[in-house]
């Protein structure tokens, strides 16, 4: 499960476009966050998760948060100011279990590399797409985890929800603001449509289009949709977008991923449900965690800032500012299948000792970790006020690092004392 929401300019405090993602993944699917600079090829081809297509020449520089071993993103922006998350949905055509197509992730990060504003993207999703298809295994251990994508695609300027079924595809232009959560939601208000012969999983190849043609009403699937809560999801994070009357900022949308089904006092990890925005896997009818948060902030006339967290579960992360011309990321090892000395593993063992006690254990960082992440944002808008260099910049974020790395270390130490 994944929830990814974005607000235009003319719906902001400070006149930039918002965009907020939580990638919800299998608990022990370790999330890294790059950073690619633009790069030129001689190859002819290139290998994505599953399978091989036509490179081509250059592409852009991109910052992406991804699942360890996977070649696609779940979330990202290119230089340009671009920037795409993806969701899974499920739905009644047919998938072949081949892995013959593109992940949803491999489409988010070919368009990221590939295009330079919101409207090339989505062709550039729908062209690959209907050449290569997405039958394509989204899972981790899981193996078996099939599903097909939607996206939320935008820029400084516009923003798309692209909803697909197999080949098929909707794309609906959002206006003010929007929000994606694990179901289709294009019905009848569909800007542009593409039906492809699709084959559906029987008895729902029986059923004929509803005319007028609804897309989520011809292809969604009621019965993993509804037992997702993506309806619910999507509720909760619109209201929360729409509760700030045209003034949401980072802070607020840091606040809306970390949020959960019940008020904080009343929360416990272990009685999570998919209603979560903030993800915490419980079992069978769970499995989810969220494994890597980002918030982008793109502006026009000033540097773009990715708030990305390298961790799991945002309630309890630090978000850290990332700019694009600069090598700050390489300073955060990439995590592996197994506990390592990676930012995102050496988190985690803090998060779940935690979860175990979630009330009482969060009280003692939760104070230290909103002070930093304050002293983060304050510093940001004052940098960008007065128009600091990219070398200042780089700064600033490599401290961000290092401060993150020490909040953590800090207190994987206290954890340790505690448990002895």
């Amino acid at each position: 499960m994944c929830d990814t929401l974005v607000a235009l300019p003319n719906f902001t405090q400070n006149g930039g476009l918002i965009f907020a993602k939580n990638s919800d993944r299998e608990p022990d699917e370790a999330q890294a966050i790059v950073h690619i600079p633009r790069k030129k090829y001689s190859e002819k081809f290139l290998k994505c998760t599953f399978i091989s297509i036509p490179q081509i020449e250059e592409t852009y520089e991109i910052v992406i948060s991804k699942p360890f071993q996977m070649w696609g993103a779940e979330m990202g922006a290119n230089e340009f100011g671009l920037v795409i998350g993806n969701e899974a949905v499920f739905t009644k055509v047919k998938i072949r279990k081949k892995n013959e197509g593109l992940t949803g992730m491999d489409l988010l990060r070919l368009a990221l590399e590939r295009t330079k504003n919101a409207g090339d993207a989505l062709n550039c999703i729908t062209e690959l797409l209907e050449k290569y298809g997405q039958d394509a295994c989204g899972g981790y251990k899981n193996k078996d985890f099939f599903y097909h994508n939607s996206f939320i695609i935008a820029d400084y300027g516009e923003a798309f929800i692209l909803e697909t079924a197999g080949k098929s595809w909707a794309s609906k232009k959002i206006e003010k603001f929007g929000s994606i959560s694990n179901g289709l939601g294009i019905t009848t208000d569909f800007d542009q449509v593409h039906l492809a012969e699709e084959k559906l999983i029987f008895p729902f190849n029986l059923i004929p289009k509803p005319d007028p043609f609804s897309f989520r009403d011809y292809f969604s699937d009621f019965l993993y949709t509804k037992i997702g809560r993506a309806k619910t999801r999507q509720s909760c994070s619109l209201n929360l977008v729409s509760g700030t009357h045209g003034k949401l900022n980072v802070k607020e949308a840091i606040g809306i991923l970390q949020t959960h089904h019940l008020p904080d006092p009343e929360f416990d990890p272990k009685k999570t449900n998919t209603s979560s925005l903030c993800m915490h896997a419980t079992g069978i009818t769970n499995p989810s965690n969220t494994t890597g948060s980002m918030v982008a902030e793109i502006r026009k006339d000033k540097p773009s800032t990715i708030w990305l967290t390298g961790t799991s579960m945002p309630c309890l992360s630090l978000f850290i500012p990332v700019f694009f011309g600069t090598h700050s990321l390489e300073k955060i090892m990439a995590p592996g299948p197994k506990e390592d000395g990676s930012l995102w593993w050496q988190t985690e063992k803090l998060h779940r000792w935690i979860c175990l006690d979630y009330q009482k254990r969060k009280s003692l960082i939760f104070d230290e970790l909103n002070k930093i992440q304050s002293s983060f944002m304050a510093e940001e808008e004052k940098l960008l006020s007065t128009k600091a260099t990219i070398q200042e910049l780089e700064f600033f974020s490599n401290s961000c690092i290092e401060q993150v790395k020490d909040f953590y270390t800090r207190n994987i130490h206290l954890v340790s004392k505690k448990q002895s």
